[in-house]
């Protein structure tokens, strides 16, 4: 989901398990169709919802409106029936535009309507078993909130399921692709490490399903009435937790690890992070959550705890579960490989370490606190914000190597003790920090509409997002498409376009060797050998993505000599 050649690989790879799975896909289906959750336990009033303007509106006690820096914020409250009608009921544009979306986007690259089936079929067979893993007052909540889905897409699944199946698809995507589309980075620090010595947090949540997707970023505010309240970062239609703090302190983010491609969804990720927030206040009740669910993706969940003054990674996968604490130290690194002794003979998780950009971006975390001795919320930002890689080398903007991969669809800081939290705006992780006191909006004093962000404490806007270089990066961005298209369809553009293409990121080596691969499509192979040879001299973000390049340029080499 993060490049069309991606979107291209992972269709096949689904289509080769579609094929053999499609003659069983009505064995043990029927039951997960067909079921829907239990409700009738629950109070509800069908939300009445009030237009205040256009970007406020309001139900009761409840409110959705879009800040100034272009985010939208939600608070609701209720029993979890009633937190789904609130829900959908004020997010019902953003949600069903949410949905299109990302439907849209699965139809780009299954145009065909019989593999359409095949996929909507295997969608079926593969998570026949979520509803079994999935809580009952979750159930009830995604059932509240899907009455507001659209009909649009009823031939792939039920409101119901739809959505659910939705709450399992970071899971899935990450799991088909083995990690092509995501690579988060986090960190804890307290104590030397911070100029107050209270724990701070921050995050990169570099999920990508394109453009259109990360421009209606949700920050959501929920006080469930059973339970400890909390907010959350994601996207409309989201009840899971990706990125979140509760009022007791704790926080959660997640980061992909090393998966098998799994036989059947279980419990998606955002919802075992969903339930930390909501029943743990401290380190010990969240790691029992977590223990007791079963998962069908390997993935890193950053715990920060008010209560212990400390953070910890959990490490889960569907075999396996671990945790890794520091000692002697006060500072946790987090980005894609698993660090506690449980996996420490983890085939998957060596290899992950030795030939993808995980290390890479740990190694650069260390190196820059080695420089910045005390952090403080800004100067957390600017690690969040970092483009360059180790030794300030510059290696390209977008480079998955730099902890600022200039894709993030949200970044985030937490301060646990205060209560505060940042979360960035657009574009990626660069524009303005808004800053929320959770104090403040769930203290019992009633929450108004454009009352939720502590503007005084907003970090400032990155200058490179004004920059001409931002500019040009974005233009390459959009001239990569372009190239990718033209690959496939035998498009021709001059040598001087594709020169100036290069010249707008030119320290990244994939500019070169999308040009090398443009080359060889066309069969001018000398020019192709060229690109490719300097791609080569560039820092190139994993072992596979190199061995790829030299495979190209060898095949050029042999055209040539032919």
């Amino acid at each position: 989901m993060k490049k069309t050649n991606t979107n291209y690989l992972l269709y096949k790879r689904l289509l080769i398990y579609l094929f053999p799975l499609f003659i069983l896909i009505s064995c043990g289906v029927s039951k997960s169709v067909n079921h829907l959750p239990e409700v009738k336990q629950y109070s509800l009033e069908i939300p009445k919802v009030n237009k205040i303007n256009d970007t406020t509106f309001s139900y009761n006690q409840n409110f959705i409106t879009k800040n100034k820096q272009q985010l939208w914020e939600l608070y609701i409250k209720g029993n979890p029936l009633q937190l789904g009608y609130n829900n959908g009921a004020l997010t019902q544009d953003l949600m069903q535009k949410q949905e299109e979306i990302f439907f849209s986007k699965v139809e780009s690259f299954v145009p065909s309507k019989f593999k359409q089936k095949l996929l909507n079929g295997f969608l079926k067979w593969y998570n026949r078993k979520m509803y079994l893993n999935v809580r009952e007052d979750y159930q009830a909540e995604l059932y509240g909130l899907s009455q507001y889905s659209s009909n649009q897409y009823d031939f792939i699944a039920s409101k119901y399921l739809r959505n659910l199946y939705l709450h399992g698809a970071h899971d899935i995507g990450h799991a088909m692709q083995d990690l092509a589309m995501v690579g988060c980075t986090s960190l804890a620090v307290w104590n030397e490490n911070t100029e107050d010595g209270d724990l701070l947090i921050g995050r990169n949540f570099d999920f990508y399903v394109g453009d259109d997707f990360s421009k209606n970023k949700l920050v959501e505010f929920v006080e469930p009435e059973d339970g400890i309240p909390y907010m959350s970062v994601s996207w409309p239609g989201m009840i899971g937790v990706v990125s979140g703090m509760n009022k007791e302190g704790i926080t959660v983010t997640i980061n992909a690890g090393k998966s098998k491609i799994p036989l059947t969804a279980k419990t998606p990720i955002s919802l075992v992070t969903r339930e930390i927030l909501q029943y743990a206040k401290n380190i010990d009740e969240a790691i029992a959550i977590a223990k007791k669910r079963k998962v069908f993706v390997s993935e890193s969940i950053l715990v920060g705890s008010a209560h212990d003054k400390n953070a910890v990674i959990i490490e889960v996968s569907p075999k396996n579960f671990g945790i890794y604490k520091v000692e002697n130290t006060s500072k946790v690194f987090c980005t894609n490989h698993f660090q506690s002794d449980t996996y420490k003979n983890d085939a998957r998780n060596q290899k992950q370490i030795k030939e993808g950009h995980s290390a890479y971006r740990y190694e650069k975390l260390q190196e820059l606190l080695q420089e910045e001795k005390k952090l403080n919320p800004e100067k957390m930002a600017s690690i969040l914000r970092n483009r360059s890689g180790l030794k300030d080398e510059s290696i390209g903007y977008g480079n998955e190597k730099a902890l600022n991969q200039l894709l993030a669809h949200h970044a985030v800081i937490f301060s646990p003790q205060k209560k505060l939290v940042w979360v960035s705006s657009n574009p990626y992780q660069l524009g303005e920090f808004v800053c929320y006191d959770l104090n403040e909006i769930f203290s019992d004093q009633g929450l108004q509409p454009n009352d939720f962000s502590k503007s005084q404490l907003n970090i400032a806007r990155d200058p490179f997002a004004d920059s001409q270089e931002f500019k040009n990066y974005e233009e390459y961005r959009h001239i990569s498409f372009k190239i990718n298209d033209a690959i496939h369809n035998k498009e021709t553009f001059s040598d001087s376009f594709i020169a100036h293409y290069q010249s707008l990121n030119p320290d990244f080596w994939k500019g070169y060797f999308m040009a090398g691969k443009y080359y060889f499509h066309k069969k001018e192979y000398s020019k192709a050998k060229i690109e490719f040879e300097k791609a080569l001299t560039k820092e190139i973000t994993t072992v596979p993505d190199q061995k790829t390049v030299e495979k190209y340029l060898n095949k050029a080499i042999k055209k040539i000599n032919n």
